[in-house]
C-alpha cells in the first residue's frame, strides 16, 4: 500500500513544506495528506522474520530473526555459514 500511494504522497508533502506556496494551499495539502490511511506511511513498515513473523533481531541478509538464523545455522541448513572456531 505504501508503494501504491508513494508519488500522490510525495507531491501533497512537497506542498506542504513548500514555504512559497499561500498558507491556505498548504493547510488543504495538511488536510489531504490525512486522508491516507494509516497504512500507506511507510515508516510502518518494518521487518519481519519470514518464519516466526517476529519484529525484532532480523537478520537482514536471510530476513530471519537471529533465534531462528542461529538454529538452522547450528544444524547445517545454510548455504555459506559456519560456526566460528579458535582455540
Amino acid at each position: 500500500m505504501s508503494a501504491e500511494n508513494f508519488l500522490e504522497r510525495t507531491r501533497i508533502n512537497a506542498m506542504r513544506r513548500n514555504d512559497v506556496l499561500p498558507v491556505e494551499i498548504r493547510e488543504l495539502a495538511d488536510k489531504d495528506i490525512n486522508k491516507f490511511e494509516m497504512n500507506a506511511i511507510p515508516l510502518r513498515i518494518n521487518n519481519r522474520c519470514v518464519i516466526t513473523s517476529r519484529p525484532r533481531g532480523i537478520v537482514p541478509e536471510w530476513r530471519m530473526s537471529r533465534i531462528v538464523w542461529r538454529h538452522l545455522a547450528d544444524y547445517n541448513k545454510l548455504s555459506g555459514v559456519q560456526r566460528a572456531m579458535w582455540g
